[in-house]
């Protein structure tokens, strides 16, 4: 039994909910539990002919035995949180720590005006005012709401207690690391630490009892947003080569750029990584397409894994070949 956190490596858009989504069901944890900033992250998730966008549950959701939490470091909005839980058919086995900040109105307004908007980008959730204001202390937090309360639990001790009975814990990143707050591209950055250190603290996991950091990759870097992207292709290369996409919250087009070997190994560094997982290899090798098999894959996609794992020194243990939950193969132990 394991606690393992998944994070993303580049700038967020990197698959994670694709994986998570995929990892819920294969290892069946007790509990999924997210870290991270707020409903400024969202994940896509395909499942059949369904397809979830995500920005305050839990990626994992799709595993109707686990438990999903949303741990004390991150902001909520309320209606948000709600709306997915009734959508998703979640009732029932969505919790929160009474410690989560709440998103009010006020955030709202002011994270679509001012540098927020015009410099940074911002999503326009409210989530970077909340923080702020949760810096400052004086947000408001899920204790402080009755409509929350069938919600509360205690996250870090649910989570903790699951691991000293040697049941499996997933834990769930948002963002990437160069949108960290400590560690990315500042100031196009997100309001707070999202490597997997900064995502433990979220939820009350010591480091001691982390077992695995798997870090997300795309075959290629893509960012939303203003901030710095080195070797950016143009809209039109970007297009040329099937790497055009939007982003699950904003709806904005991500700007693209090839794999960075060098921002991939400080993600390494910066994660304490013990596996890759790399999505989205159908996309640079269409023939990959739906595959569960690495014997299967043509050699030049299994060179560009190696390649990879080569040059970052660290296994390729989870690779995604298409957006539904089960395109993945699986090269795990």
């Amino acid at each position: 039994m394991t606690s393992t956190v998944v994070v993303g490596g580049f700038f967020g858009d990197e698959g994670k909910g694709k994986i998570i989504s995929y990892l819920a069901i294969k290892d069946n944890p007790s509990i999924i539990v997210r870290g991270g900033a707020g409903p400024n992250a969202g994940h896509t998730i395909r499942d059949g002919d369904r397809v979830y966008k995500v920005r305050m549950l839990p990626s994992g959701f799709l595993n109707k035995n686990a438990k999903v939490m949303i741990g004390p470091g991150v902001v909520i909005n309320p209606d948000v949180l709600l709306k997915e839980i009734r959508d998703f058919d979640a009732s029932g086995r969505s919790f929160i720590d009474k410690h989560c900040g709440i998103i009010e109105e006020t955030h709202l307004t002011r994270d679509s005006k001012g540098d927020l908007k015009e410099k940074i980008g911002s999503t326009g959730s409210g989530t970077g005012p909340a923080n702020a204001d949760r810096a400052m202390r004086v947000l408001k937090l899920a204790k402080d709401f009755d409509s929350l309360s069938s919600l509360i639990v205690d996250v870090p001790e649910e989570i903790n207690s699951a691991i000293s009975k040697n049941e499996n814990v997933l834990i769930e990143g948002t963002q990437g690391t160069f949108l960290s707050l400590w560690h990315g591209t500042y100031p196009f950055v997100t309001s707070k630490d999202v490597t997997a250190s900064g995502i433990c603290a979220d939820i009350g996991l010591g480091p001691k009892n982390v077992d695995e950091v798997i870090v997300v990759f795309k075959s290629y870097v893509t960012r939303v947003g203003t901030g710095p992207l080195a070797n950016e292709l143009t809209l039109e290369q970007a297009q040329s080569k099937g790497w055009s996409e939007f982003g699950t919250v904003t709806g904005r087009q991500r700007r693209a750029a090839d794999f960075d070997f060098d921002l991939a190994r400080r993600a390494i560094m910066l994660n304490s990584a013990t596996q890759i997982s790399i999505t989205k290899l159908d996309v640079i090798f269409p023939s990959c397409a739906g595959m569960t098999s690495y014997d299967n894959l043509p050699e030049e996609a299994k060179s560009f894994i190696q390649n990879i794992e080569r040059e970052l020194n660290i296994p390729v243990t989870i690779i995604g070949t298409g957006p539904a939950i089960d395109d993945v193969i699986d090269r795990r132990s």
